[in-house]
């Protein structure tokens, strides 16, 4: 019986009502007792259950619905009937189902183990740079984010580059094309440090600052065992009054040994960063051999790790143009940055950069 084989009731006495849903009873019961299997029941269903084109959606719209309101209740209650009708067939012929052979084929032997589903983890390079700024943000530190597409100006010209200045020949900028027409400040290049958020920061907040900046940097460096052209910073500003050389002493001494141990000691020597002065090279003891001397450190007993120093009060000018509270005689700050790739290489015993970006399993379930 399809939809269409459903005629439009002419009549709604007694007798006419009997005859149409005694034949529509009769269907249905025929049609239940040809089920055999799992999918012919699930035909069934939709034949006469379902919701738009189910027969017994049509019976309630052709003779319930177009029936005059005196045959409205003897309708409705026969169409009550022929459902609970519908229902139960489809109940009862719910144990109706595949031969035995066609369960066994089908049976899932619940005693055989599971499918293991493999546990991630995260990247090397990920857990170094959650550890750094845990015990940064341990300290009061906030996280700042920005851009890796920067300007010239954010990049260098207000971290105190000025134009030909030579220590932008050591960054090995990666420029973005088409640029030439643009002023210099506002020609695009890929950051070469996280450097340009301290400025950002500074432009829309005023002082008290601490904030620590990880994030990818971009410089055209040749591909070699502990260079690559992409790789990771955290830096590090702080911003107050009476901010001195100590305070960054002390700062950089506990983080170290948060990250490297208590037995850890570092030592300062004086160094050149345009953006900072003075400015100084961090060397921690060799975690190898406590800093008795060995191949790792080149029997020095010391590994140089980071760069720092007190924040240049030229950078402090260059944000009081938006945030006049950067005042270089009222305030002082300290800035510090550290490449989290050779962190992670000192932490986890890695001599080749370039297995941080292979994607080999082998080499990254070490770390699972």
């Amino acid at each position: 019986m399809m939809n269409e084989e459903i005629p439009n009731l002419t009549a709604f006495d007694q007798a006419a009502l009997d005859q149409a849903f005694a034949a529509v009873e009769h269907q249905a019961r025929n049609d239940a007792a040809a089920l055999d299997n799992v999918e012919a029941l699930e035909a069934f269903r939709l034949r006469w259950l379902g919701r738009k084109q189910g027969l017994l959606n049509e019976i309630s719209s052709r003779w319930l619905k177009a029936a005059p309101s005196e045959a409205k209740k003897p309708v409705g209650e026969r169409f009550k009937i022929l459902k609970e009708l519908v229902e139960r067939l489809l109940d009862e012929s719910s144990g109706t189902g595949p031969s035995d052979a066609a369960l066994a084929a089908e049976a899932i032997d619940i005693t055989l183990p599971g499918t293991r589903r493999l546990t991630g983890a995260e990247h090397p390079i990920t857990r170094t740079l959650n550890e750094i700024t845990s015990v940064f943000a341990a300290l009061g530190y906030s996280v700042g984010v920005g851009p890796e597409v920067e300007t010239d100006f954010y990049n260098f010209e207000s971290m105190n580059f000025p134009p030909g200045h030579p220590a932008r020949d050591t960054q090995d900028t990666l420029v973005i094309s088409n640029q030439d027409r643009r002023p210099l400040r506002d020609r695009l290049l890929l950051r070469t440090h996280t450097s340009p958020v301290q400025m950002r920061t500074m432009e829309t907040q005023p002082p008290p600052v601490r904030i620590i900046i990880p994030g990818k940097v971009h410089r055209n460096d040749a591909q070699d065992a502990t260079h690559s052209p992409i790789f990771h910073q955290v830096e590090g500003l702080c911003v107050d009054t009476n901010i001195t050389f100590s305070d960054l002493k002390g700062t950089l001494d506990h983080a170290m040994k948060a990250l490297f141990g208590s037995a850890v000691k570092t030592r300062f020597f004086p160094s050149f960063f345009p953006f900072t002065e003075p400015s100084a090279d961090v060397q921690i003891s060799c975690i190898f051999c406590g800093g008795k001397g060995c191949r790792k450190c080149k029997d020095s007993g010391w590994i140089e790790l980071l760069g720092c120093g007190m924040v240049d009060p030229a950078v402090f000018r260059f944000a009081a143009e938006k945030q006049p509270a950067y005042d270089p005689k009222k305030i002082s700050g300290f800035a510090f940055g550290m490449g989290v790739e050779r962190i992670a290489m000192m932490k986890y015993g890695i001599s080749e950069i370039g297995q941080f970006y292979a994607g080999d399993m082998r080499f990254l379930s070490q770390f699972s």
